[in-house]
């Protein structure tokens, strides 16, 4: 860092051009320490893009008129001629990750607050019979893809500040469950700060400026930022499978859809699942304007949520679950700023000083904070797939403590499908298994096929069941 005091008066005079300089009004009062952190904090800002945002997404909040169009993806293999193709997709699929060529990115920066849980959401325990942790289910599964195709494939797992010491420090206590160290790649999310309705920095404590993680679409940045782009050169990576952490059904680098990517040289792929109801609050892969994307629940009417198609089947219907797999050469150019992801905001609560220099908690939404969307880098590929899968066997979130999308639902729909593979191989279960606790871990049989392969039986089972 430059003298303390030299930099001071440089990102002093900076701040004061863009109406920022009361970020520096208890200067006098901070420690040595104090005024370091808050130059490296201030030294990594970007005021004109803020002043930007502030003037063409705060400022000016009227609604943008878009047109929206359902899309049909990839359906479910029905008919022989489409089980067929699925089998060919799938042999596409493979034969990249016998090549080396594909490798996962997980989105791991949130908290389990929203749980009841204190630490990263990735340790949140979730097995139904073990209780493994988030983080070992999906472990398990890549290590399993691995003996399986007789690979490597490296994990790039992106964190936040706020979990990213606690979230290495698990994988080191636990072995990296199996995995290679060498190919699990630690990457933290950037930050964005927030502004007030003026357009004014948030201040938080007299010497740090409020920052909160800047989305998804942020891992873009941070892929770049943390030498994983790179490492994917050097690897030879041409795919990468994206899926978020608190998804206990995810097929990991499921060859059906690499395959599809890779047959129709795509850019950017993404499944999907039939919505449960209208008002199921997932977006929707549709096309906006014209271009593919995700349109948000929160900017669908109430009537497009509800419409029909013919057939009485929702015409947006298309539920975006939040697996994709992209090329890394189209991840390469939204790097290089080739493309730029718009920034969207949310209007929060954002703690924040008071006249006298203490810290208060608003009690209703007083800053705007800024994101940016994966799903948005869908508008700017020029090929993609759209694959409908199926959703007992592929998407069952952790988000709510109770209620849908809660650990008791995941753990179900965990129970549910390891049941219908014990079904198919002859076991016999009671009509209704959810209260039953069964756990079949990916290390003994990666999928229905595989299980099918080493078991056959005919014996009723117990109550709590679990095989590795």
């Amino acid at each position: 860092m430059k003298d303390a005091d030299a930099l001071y008066h440089e990102l002093l005079d900076r701040a004061r051009r863009m109406g920022q300089e009361h970020i520096f009004a208890y200067w006098d009062q901070l420690t040595r320490l104090q005024k370091e952190a808050l130059l490296r904090q201030v030294q990594q800002m970007d005021f004109e893009l803020l002043h930007r945002l502030h003037q063409t997404i705060v400022a000016n909040k009227k609604p943008v008129n878009v047109t929206l169009e359902p899309v049909q993806p990839i359906p479910l293999p029905r008919t022989e001629e489409q089980k067929q193709q699925t089998k060919q997709m799938a042999a596409v699929g493979e034969q990249a990750l016998r090549d080396g060529k594909v490798g996962a990115i997980l989105v791991a920066g949130g908290q389990g607050t929203r749980l009841g849980f204190d630490g990263p959401k990735g340790i949140f325990p979730i097995g139904p019979v073990t209780q493994k942790s988030l983080f070992q289910l999906h472990a398990e599964k890549l290590l399993a893809a691995r003996r399986r195709y007789q690979t490597r494939v490296p994990w790039y797992i992106m964190t936040s500040e706020s979990n990213h010491e606690q979230t290495v420090t698990f994988f080191e206590q636990h072995g990296y469950f199996g995995l290679p160290q060498d190919d699990v790649f630690f990457f933290v999310q950037g930050m964005m700060p927030a502004l007030d309705e003026q357009g004014k920095l948030i201040m938080d404590r007299p010497d740090h400026v409020f920052m909160s993680p800047d989305g998804h679409g942020g891992i873009f940045a941070a892929l770049k930022k943390s030498g994983a782009v790179e490492d994917m050169q050097n690897r030879g990576i041409e795919y990468l499978f994206y899926f978020q952490v608190d998804n206990v059904l995810v097929k990991i680098c499921d060859p059906v859809f690499l395959g599809y990517h890779i047959h129709q040289q795509a850019d950017m792929s993404a499944k999907v699942v039939p919505k449960r109801d209208p008002f199921e609050k997932v977006g929707v892969v549709g096309r906006i304007n014209g271009k593919l994307g995700v349109i948000e629940y929160s900017d669908m009417s109430d009537e497009e949520k509800q419409a029909r198609d013919a057939q009485g089947n929702l015409l947006y219907n298309a539920g975006s679950i939040a697996i994709h797999v992209l090329s890394r050469r189209f991840i390469e150019k939204i790097c290089n700023h080739d493309i730029e992801l718009p920034w969207h905001i949310a209007h929060k609560k954002v703690p924040y000083l008071d006249e006298q220099g203490q810290t208060v908690q608003p009690d209703a939404p007083n800053g705007y904070k800024f994101e940016r969307f994966i799903f948005d880098a869908l508008n700017y590929a020029e090929r993609a797939v759209v694959l409908e899968v199926d959703r007992s066997e592929e998407f069952s979130p952790v988000k709510n403590a109770e209620g849908e999308d809660s650990p008791s639902t995941a753990r179900r729909d965990m129970t549910r499908l390891f049941a219908s593979w014990l079904r198919t191989a002859g076991f016999s279960l009671p009509e209704n298994v959810d209260e039953m606790r069964l756990e079949i871990s990916p290390l003994f049989a990666l999928d229905r096929d595989e299980f099918l392969h080493k078991v056959e039986g005919h014996l009723r089972i117990p109550k709590a069941f679990y095989l590795e």
